[in-house]
């Protein structure tokens, strides 16, 4: 127990103590987590080629989930069916976590919850647009350049693939588009 400057004694905790749950998303969370995302990346994020790519298909709620301290929801993380070329893949994203919840593993206790499971569910490749010192040590690897197409602007150096199963994207390549989608 410490002591505050007012007198009222509280009993501190690190983050590291606190409880963390990962959970499926359910239908319930869809609010909570659009006014997550709305936080964190703002109007903006809707002309982002990963959420163009997103539009009008559903993520993969059994491939998603929810980071809650409590019951709160401090975190989450989503995968959507897509393609690479004529190769099935999963995209990821958006991950999000709440501003004051960040720097203490949740978001990659997400990643790790999430390419668990899709790989348990016979996935082989997982894509995302993000920084590679980030998500690197959890598995992903930058695309050689030219090697898929975004739909929209995408700094190359960004779009990266995580290998599921050893050697699943060898040969692969075309434009990532939904898995819906027809040529």
């Amino acid at each position: 127990m410490d002591q505050n400057p007012a007198g009222c004694y509280s009993h501190r905790r690190p983050m590291s103590d606190l409880s963390l749950t990962l959970l499926p998303e359910s239908a319930d969370d869809a609010i909570a987590i659009d006014r997550l995302h709305e936080r964190t990346f703002g109007p903006g994020r809707l002309a982002k080629s990963a959420y163009r790519l997103r539009e009008g298909h559903d993520h993969s709620p059994d491939l998603s989930f929810t980071a809650r301290i409590g019951t709160l929801l401090v975190g989450s993380v989503r995968q959507s069916t897509i393609r690479i070329g004529d190769t099935p893949a999963l995209l990821l994203g958006p991950l999000t976590v709440e501003p004051p919840f960040r720097q203490h593993g949740i978001g990659r206790a997400l990643i790790e919850r999430a390419l668990a499971e899709a790989k348990a569910r016979g996935h082989r490749l997982v894509v995302l647009v993000g920084d590679e010192p980030y998500y690197g040590g959890m598995g992903f690897k930058m695309i050689p350049k030219g090697q898929a197409k975004m739909p929209g602007p995408v700094d190359p150096a960004r779009l990266l693939v995580c290998e599921l199963v050893d050697g699943a994207f060898k040969g692969v390549s075309g434009p990532v588009r939904p898995d819906w989608v027809t040529r």
